[in-house]
């Protein structure tokens, strides 16, 4: 992507935070980690969830915020960025997750920015 020129991306959540990432100077065409977020009514449905995720390539994990009382499947895999693999890993884990009662509730990545300039000389 050209320095100053926006990806052409939908006016939707996803296409904003594509934008923000490759706004703070991320390479849209490297890979970097990006975290979703599942959630789940229940522990057991956590870790049905992480397992499933896990047999199709995500890391996961399971954790409770006791403050709000619920809990969040994070699955989490290394990929580029893009809006159509973004969409795509959402709907794939709605498919995983819908039988047990949860979501996918969004996504974060802190971008590869950092990967590449620790990299330089």
């Amino acid at each position: 992507m050209k320095e100053g020129k926006s990806p052409e991306l939908p006016n939707d959540a996803d296409g904003d935070a594509l934008r923000r990432l490759a706004a703070d100077g991320n390479d849209m065409a490297r890979p970097m980690t990006i975290d979703f977020t599942v959630v789940i009514p229940s522990l057991a449905a956590g870790h049905a969830v992480a397992g499933a995720a896990q047999e199709i390539g995500y890391r996961s994990s399971v954790e409770h915020d006791e403050e709000a009382e619920t809990w969040t499947c994070y699955c989490t895999r290394h990929m580029v960025a893009s809006y159509d693999a973004i969409v795509l890993a959402q709907r794939e884990l709605n498919r995983l997750s819908g039988p047990h009662g949860g979501h996918c509730d969004g996504w974060g990545s802190f971008g590869n920015a950092s990967e590449s300039s620790e990299s330089d000389p």
